[in-house]
């Protein structure tokens, strides 16, 4: 109906005189007919549009209201000076220079602005954030997050290299625990000294091990040649049955010393390990200490002023919760020296008494006494082909 009405009333030739007086103008019958059906149905804004440049002009003018923000606004083609402008309920009018003045009836106005009030309550919704501003706002606030804690890594570092940089130049201070710091000192030390004497132990297993074979293939040699020599059978093999006892108590004597180097093994790179690690985090908790506690007492020297108060309350709550987690590591370290030195001692004692009593018994060649050894310590030997069973065996 709406753009019935436009393009007729663009076509239409409404003459003006001089003094800009339409009352003379004849009136159109199917003109009002239409108004008056506009009136009582109201405009249909979804297929309203502005024409600007008069009546007459090209489709370039013509802009789709749906990307027009604000109160509905129309041009009427027929009185280019005629703008009707809906803002609050109410219609205002205004006119160009090139046109003259025409305001509509007030009853005609308020039932053409309930009409548009209704039409633009039904149809027309602010936007609402969707899924993806929701996952803009997400990202964002991930991203906020990773900034802050690059940033209190940032400072944390920064803070701890200068406390580093001057207590290696003599001009910082650090706080120390001597009787804590002796004891790290000696378990270092011991770690270094059973270092060095699990890869004594480890050479050893090596070459006997190669002393073993060695033997294992004599002994098989002096057996084939007693049986190729009937003149020196007897003295090929009685060289023969040492050297497969040789054979035999060698590898009893490796498997003590297996067990020797395993047990020493799981002491130095496990128990004695996880302990320096707790102490690696015990001096970083150090320095961060000493780090914040000069970074307190350098403000508490300073000015007073609000801000220098504001970051007082920042450095002094820093230095709290440093010095909590120096305490309590400090603890955790003493308590884990404590129990290494109990479990170090009775290992120990059980290993050194082992390797003394199967390298004694072996060397003697006392093969009792070899084997009551690995029986005592519950050691058990692991037979040639024993962690492959047979196919026999698998039926």
């Amino acid at each position: 109906m709406t753009d019935g009405l436009m393009s007729k009333a663009a076509t239409m030739e409404i003459p003006i005189n001089g003094t800009g007086d339409t009352s003379s103008l004849p009136e159109d019958d199917g003109l009002e007919q239409d108004l008056q059906q506009v009136m009582v149905s109201g405009p249909n804004l979804n297929e309203t549009s502005i024409v600007s440049g008069g009546y007459g002009g090209t489709a370039e003018g013509i802009i789709p209201t749906s990307t027009v923000k604000g109160p509905a606004v129309r041009y009427n083609a027929s009185f280019p000076g005629l703008r009707l402008l809906h803002a609050q309920g109410s219609f205002v009018t205004s006119h160009s220079s090139r046109g003259p003045s025409i305001s509509p009836s007030e009853s005609a106005a308020s039932q053409i602005a309930s009409q548009a009030d209704a039409s633009a309550g039904s149809g027309l919704h602010l936007p609402h954030p969707g899924p993806l501003a929701a996952g803009d706002e997400a990202a964002r606030g991930i991203a906020v997050e990773k900034f802050d804690i690059v940033k209190k890594w940032g400072i944390n570092t920064y803070k701890c290299t200068k406390q580093l940089i001057s207590e290696r130049f003599g001009r910082g201070s650090r706080t120390v625990d001597l009787e804590l710091e002796t004891q790290i000192e000696l378990l270092r030390d011991t770690k270094r000294k059973y270092e060095c004497v699990l890869q004594l132990a480890r050479a050893l297993t090596h070459h006997f091990y190669s002393l073993v074979q060695t033997q294992h293939a004599l002994g098989d040699a002096f057996s084939d040649l007693s049986q190729k020599s009937p003149e020196l059978q007897e003295e090929f093999g009685c060289n023969a049955e040492t050297q497969k006892l040789l054979c035999k108590n060698g590898e009893t004597l490796l498997g003590a010393v297996n067990f020797f180097v395993s047990s020493i093994n799981t002491l130095v790179n496990k128990t004695m390990e996880d302990t320096l690690m707790t102490v690696k985090q015990y001096e970083t908790a150090r320095l961060e200490y000493d780090a914040y506690r000069t970074d307190l007492e350098e403000l508490s020297i300073g000015p007073r002023d609000a801000n220098t108060l504001c970051r007082l309350d920042a450095a002094q709550s820093h230095f709290q919760s440093h010095k909590g987690k120096y305490e309590k590591l400090r603890a955790d370290v003493a308590i884990k020296l404590k129990f290494l030195e109990e479990n170090k001692i009775k290992v120990m004692h059980k290993q050194l008494l082992l390797f003394h009593n199967a390298v004694s018994a072996y060397f003697a060649g006392n093969q009792q006494q070899l084997a009551q050894t690995l029986r005592q310590f519950n050691i058990k030997l692991k037979t040639p082909g024993a962690e492959k069973p047979s196919w026999l065996e698998e039926q």
